[in-house]
């Protein structure tokens, strides 16, 4: 009876542990399969929504409200007289809220010219293990709001009004390394002769070399594609750093653009680097919760 019982023992063993080995395998494979399908997205491509000048593919998180205060002084070559440019600057305050973590809308005014801004900017795509790029589609408007140089004409509100599409293209290499393409189109209502461009073109490339957990050098070039534009004026070129503080993040820049909207840096930059036209400035970015 012993023998039988060991024998039926032996051979319920022999039927059950190969369904059981069967059953752990399918097991894994879900389990790999479950981690292949997953999406795992990158996070803080750049610091902040700018990564100088222009903008990054950065946004505000949804309920989320940045303000930011942007400063240039003014030339460096103006000497010790000018205080080489600090007696001298331009300022422009602006909000962008996040509607959605993909949807931000933005204001600003700016000294410049005296010049209001607005922005709308989406997020089209995330950088993950099954996308490679984050792609980021910002448009913006800006109005002139200087006194007619010749009052006495007819003067039209559309002749103050300016536009930049840009289309961010940007990919994280490493945690301390990120690069990004930002082909740009720049539409001006108004220019200053028949012979002046109206639409300027221009491909912007942008970089962030990680130093610490809480600085980051950043660089920056925007080229205008050859015309009579690009001929009168001067490619924007900027150089800075990110330095992170608690809840505020400060950007330290030296750069050839007076402008600090795409409107103006872009096609209006006068500033020669070999002169020594270089404006020294900088952003701080302040985030506060509206709605969580």
């Amino acid at each position: 009876m012993k023998y039988i019982l060991v024998t039926a023992s032996l051979f319920v063993s022999s039927l059950i542990i190969p369904f059981s080995s069967i059953a752990q395998d399918d097991l894994l494979k879900m389990l790999e399969n479950e981690q292949t399908n997953s999406i795992n997205y990158t996070y803080a491509t750049f610091k902040t929504t700018r990564i100088i000048n222009g903008q990054s593919v950065e946004n505000i998180a949804g309920g989320n409200l940045n303000f930011v205060i942007g400063h240039r002084f003014g030339k460096i070559n103006d000497g010790a007289y000018q205080l080489f440019g600090l007696d001298q600057s331009t300022i422009r305050l602006g909000f962008e809220y996040g509607i959605s973590d993909r949807l931000n809308i933005g204001i600003g005014r700016s000294s410049y010219l005296k010049t209001g801004d607005g922005s709308l900017k989406f997020k089209l795509l995330r950088q993950s293990n099954k996308i490679p790029v984050t792609t980021t589609l910002f448009a913006s408007m800006a109005v002139n709001g200087m006194k007619w140089s010749e009052p006495e004409r007819t003067n039209y509100f559309s002749s103050r009004l300016s536009f930049a599409y840009q289309v961010l293209i940007a990919h994280k290499f490493t945690n301390a390394f990120s690069l990004q393409l930002s082909p740009s189109l720049v539409h001006r209502n108004l220019v200053g002769t028949t012979e002046d461009q109206n639409d300027i073109y221009a491909i912007g490339i942008g970089g962030r070399i990680k130093l610490s957990n809480r600085v980051s050098l950043n660089a920056e070039y925007y080229y205008q594609l050859p015309g009579i534009n690009a001929d009168k004026t001067y490619n924007s070129v900027a150089l800075g750093f990110d330095i992170e503080t608690g809840g505020h993040i400060f950007q330290l820049q030296v750069t050839n653009s007076k402008g600090m909207i795409g409107e103006y840096f872009i096609p209006t930059t006068s500033g020669n680097i070999l002169d020594g036209d270089i404006y020294f400035g900088f952003n701080i970015n302040r985030v506060f919760t509206i709605k969580k």
